[in-house]
């Protein structure tokens, strides 16, 4: 089975080769007939991360993947300056570069408020704990358990210098669901046994979250989470810290600079509205409507680019945006948003072609549409008497 299987690929690499060629560039061919005959080497992703494990250690030789893929890269992608010449930290420049992928092997991802791509530093830092500092950081009776819970708390104090807090003040718990149950039902749960009243006043655009995560057990968490700690968890969260204290401002300006090319671009499209005050925004999460174009509709017209159309808490749900519909959209204009999420690895060049491939999707759905007819023949919609039948 194994020599038949090695046959096949060999005789499939040798045709990839053949229909090609090797001057034929890849750029030159249609994207479905590039997923179809490019070369196995190109279908890849350009990532060579690789994990060294041994006994005492383990780590990805981000230094060695440079090496192997900064020429292949420049062979690869066309380069061109970062918009608005912004400075990049020079490690976010180098991961941004080899990681980049080609445009046609997979899915441009700009879906960065659902989950991100991990920083290989970060996994650098998380790997140990998989394979030799394996204890539990709440057995101490043992140096196992001694390494784990000083990993622990060398992630607790990174976190705490992000934000400004006390390393005391920072509980880890398994999300954000939980911590903002914690923090809103704990509150209400002591001022009820204190006899005070417990009506808790929020605003409609705050996360959704439904579970019960007051867990009572083991006492962890300085009595306030119990629960065992996931050291690996833990440490990646404080190593993201870290870089994220030391390189922030480089990859802030650089994502604002990525963000005003994409909203800009998405703009001058004709009847497309921003979503949000228009100067007081995360950069990082561009939000917009286009009239007379279903939401949905659009995500299953750009199977090229990984997007959403709301959170990851209520994407299941056809019911509009309630955080849109909070701040004043009509269930029309919620139903036709799209969010785009930018992240610290997204690049120019699928800056530019998100938004060469939005507007030909736009204009070709609007013109399956009969309310796009009459727009365009002046009809004002709001004055149409609509029968029912």
């Amino acid at each position: 089975m194994a020599s038949i299987t090695s046959t096949a690929f060999r005789q499939a690499g040798r045709l990839c080769r053949h229909t090609t060629g090797p001057g034929i560039p890849s750029r030159g061919i249609s994207s479905l007939s590039r997923v179809a005959t490019a070369p196995a080497q190109r279908l890849s992703p350009q990532r060579r991360y690789v994990s060294e494990t041994k006994r005492d250690n383990a780590q990805v030789n981000v230094e060695t993947a440079i090496k192997l893929d900064k020429k292949d890269f420049i062979d690869v992608v066309p380069q061109s300056p970062d918009a608005s010449n912004v400075m990049v930290s020079p490690m976010a420049e180098v991961l941004k570069q080899v990681t980049t992928m080609e445009e046609g092997q997979r899915p441009i991802y700009l879906d960065m408020q659902a989950t991100t791509p991990v920083d290989p530093r970060v996994l650098d830092a998380m790997l140990p704990f998989y394979t030799g500092i394996y204890g539990n950081p709440h057995s101490r009776t043992h140096a196992y358990g001694w390494e784990s819970e000083e990993a622990v708390e060398t992630a607790r104090q990174h976190i705490a210098k992000l934000i400004g807090a006390d390393s005391k003040e920072i509980i880890f718990t398994s999300g954000a669901t939980e911590s903002n149950n914690m923090s809103i039902k704990g509150v209400a749960r002591f001022f009820g046994r204190s006899g005070k009243k417990r009506h808790i006043v929020t605003s409609q655009t705050e996360h959704k979250v439904r579970l019960d995560p007051i867990i009572s057990g083991g006492g962890q968490e300085r009595g306030l989470r119990s629960g065992t700690l996931a050291p690996p968890l833990v440490a990646g969260f404080g190593e993201a810290c870290r870089i994220a204290y030391e390189e922030m401002e480089y990859d802030s300006k650089r994502i604002k600079a990525l963000s005003d090319r994409l909203l800009n671009g998405l703009l001058s499209l004709e009847h497309t509205t921003q979503n949000g005050d228009p100067e007081h925004f995360y950069p990082g999460c561009v939000n917009v409507s286009f009239a007379y174009v279903e939401g949905e509709s659009l995500l299953m017209a750009l199977k090229d680019i990984a997007l959403s159309s709301g959170s990851a808490c209520t994407s299941a749900s056809l019911e509009p945006s309630y955080v849109l519909r909070a701040l004043g959209n009509s269930d029309e204009s919620a139903h036709s948003s799209i969010r785009f999420g930018i992240g610290r690895f997204t690049t120019e060049q699928e800056i530019d072609y998100v938004l060469k491939a939005v507007k030909e999707r736009v204009d070709f759905l609007r013109e399956l549409s009969p309310l796009w007819e009459l727009v365009q023949e002046g009809v004002d919609l709001n004055t149409i008497q609509w029968s029912q039948h």
